[in-house]
């Protein structure tokens, strides 16, 4: 009997120690029942059970997103904890999107970015941190209606989740440059097929385009490689072409492909990345007129990274035969590629139409590249106020990065109104960055500012308009925190440029660039013939008070001007005493820091030291 009273409490014990025992896990198990797996270091990933998730889309609880075909549409998503504990969540789409569908996320205020795979805690409901807010973009370029279908991931808040196999992360939107330049022309736009490239028509279409501190226009995709041809929207130069009509070879050939601090291409922000640096450009000559131009056939090809358009190609801009009117008129003058005779270009006039000008003379430079199939957008409607962004060209955050980081052609506000408006023009100088105000100096009543150039051509700190720049400029122009910016005693080149020379000659003895020019020392001076920004700017209207003075001679008693029509001049009004417009270059120390914007025209960079 003793012996069956100690084995029946024995057993009890140990049937009362499994039931304790089966409780205590069931417990745990009605809370988040679970499975396991090996990841990394044997760590354990916890998917729940009874852990749940609210999410809405646009205030109503769905996990929806639907796209009209042809549409481009954003969805404001939120995740929110209900659970009266801190939980980790995950967010995904479900399957791979279809072809012509592009989604993403993209960053506004008071909007998150998608948690990691691996997920991000969220605190328990009712306090602050139980929700996240996201913005979804999505483009949708095919002929049907698509749905998306989305996803979440619930967990325990310290094990990592996992995605499900047919689960994917958002990335920041991006839809690929060909997608959406012919389908988002607006009401101004139109486009035409010639079987070889589909060109952007029409009078003012959405295809403006925000890349390396310039804005662009889209003129045509190619239909087999996918490939977008651009040029600037405005004049960013101006030089002789060359000392004949043929583009391979010459002055502009040479500048637009410089991969130095003095040509185009070198102050292109990662052009490797972005361009097809082997782009085909045909230069064959027609001596034509407009509307009768055909596609070029003939053999006068050369392959560059950057080029300029050709007559056909500004001429099929036009929708019809209208060709007084249409995006790529900009009511200035610029070269193209197309050869009139041995000694004549072809080059688009200020009325739209086009002219024959001496390959020697100095006229408006638009440069044109090609991008590469599988450059992105990420924002923008491709209008002239909200262009098109592409991803790797749309920082944020910059707030404490240094200006000598940024590219030729951003803006930035500096000096006293009205004349606050400047542009990094280049980093000519290793660690420092030269700018010049975007416009030429203006009084306080919209008038320009105009100077005598000297006695003679070559500038100084003490001659009339080096004296004026080095003293009243400084003083009356500037802030004072504007001042301690300033780097002082640069050198400045003065090379003379004859009719048809070479614009390296500017800066430089001989093309082979063995050495420098003669040059002088200065706080504050002038563009010379050639460098970025020596061009047009957008104010100018059709006035001769708006040209304005370059830095270099081309004879001892003549300067070069930057004309308002977008050419530079060397004609008989050049002379030293004649009174022309202001337009400062100087440099800016190397500690000079970011302080907001973006660097575009409608958010130029603020600055402090």
């Amino acid at each position: 009997m003793k012996r069956l009273l100690s084995f029946s409490f024995s057993k009890i014990y140990i049937i009362v120690m499994i039931l304790i025992s089966l409780l205590v896990v069931g417990g745990y198990f009605s809370y988040a029942m679970f499975t396991v797996s090996k990841e990394r270091s044997n760590a354990i990933s916890i998917v729940t059970g009874n852990l749940t998730y609210k999410l809405t889309v646009d205030n109503v609880e769905s996990n929806k997103l639907v796209v009209g075909a042809g549409e481009t549409k954003e969805f404001t998503v939120t995740l929110s904890n209900p659970n009266n504990r801190i939980a980790r969540f995950n967010f995904y789409y479900l399957n791979s999107l279809p072809n012509g569908v592009s989604a993403g996320y993209i960053i506004e205020d008071n909007s998150n970015i998608p948690p990691v795979e691996t997920g991000i805690n969220l605190e328990k409901s009712g306090t602050s941190g139980s929700s996240n807010t996201y913005k979804i973009k999505v483009t949708n370029s095919s002929a049907s209606s698509v749905t998306i279908s989305l996803g979440v991931g619930v967990g325990l808040d310290y094990n990592d989740l996992t995605l499900p196999s047919n689960g994917h992360l958002f990335e920041e939107y991006s839809v690929p440059v060909k997608d959406i330049v012919l389908a988002n022309v607006g009401d101004n736009g139109d486009t035409y097929d010639d079987g070889e490239d589909t060109f952007i028509t029409g009078e003012n279409p959405n295809n403006y385009i925000w890349y390396s501190g310039k804005l662009w226009r889209a003129v045509s995709v190619n239909n087999k490689e996918g490939t977008i041809k651009l040029v600037t929207q405005w004049n960013i130069s101006a030089i002789p072409f060359g000392t004949n009509s043929v583009f391979k070879g010459s002055h502009m050939e040479m500048w637009l492909n410089d991969t130095t601090v003095d040509g185009f291409l070198g102050n292109l922000r990662d052009y490797k990345d972005f361009l097809v640096t082997d782009a085909k450009w045909n230069y064959s000559s027609d001596s034509r007129n407009l509307g009768s131009i055909t596609k070029p056939t003939g053999s006068n090809i050369v392959e560059d990274a950057v080029g300029l358009l050709n007559l056909y190609e500004y001429q099929t801009s036009y929708k019809g035969t209208t060709y007084s009117e249409g995006y790529l008129r900009n009511y200035l003058l610029w070269w193209t590629l197309t050869p009139y005779s041995p000694s004549n270009i072809r080059q688009v006039s200020i009325n739209g139409t086009s002219s024959n000008y001496v390959s020697t003379y100095a006229y408006g430079v638009r440069p044109s590249i090609v991008l590469r199939e599988d450059v992105k957008v990420v924002s923008g409607d491709g209008s002239e106020n909200n262009p098109y962004r592409l991803l790797g060209d749309n920082d944020k955050d910059l707030d404490g990065v240094k200006l000598n980081a940024r590219y030729s052609g951003e803006y930035i506000r500096f000096g006293n109104e009205p004349n606050n408006l400047y542009r990094i023009v280049s980093h000519e100088v290793a660690g420092l960055t030269k700018i010049t105000s975007a416009a030429p100096l203006k009084t306080s009543t919209g008038s320009f500012v105009t100077s005598a150039f000297g006695s003679n051509s070559t500038f100084s700190s003490t001659n009339t308009i080096g004296t004026f720049l080095n003293g009243t400029y400084i003083n009356s122009y500037l802030t004072s925190g504007n001042r301690n910016m300033i780097v002082t005693n640069n050198t400045w080149y003065l090379g003379t440029v004859g009719v048809g020379a070479n614009y390296r000659l500017t800066k430089y003895t001989n093309t082979s660039m063995t050495g420098y020019a003669k040059n002088t020392t200065a706080n504050i001076s002038l563009l010379r013939l050639g460098e970025q920004l020596s061009g047009y700017f957008e104010e100018a209207g059709n006035s001769r008070t708006s040209i304005y003075w370059l830095l270099t001679p081309y004879a001892s008693n003549k300067v070069w001007a930057g004309g308002y029509n977008g050419d530079a001049i060397y004609d008989t009004n050049n002379y030293v005493d004649i009174s022309y417009s202001i337009k400062p270059a100087l440099y800016l120390k190397e500690n000079v820091i970011i302080t907001s914007g973006d660097g575009t025209k409608n958010n130029p960079f603020t600055l402090e030291l």
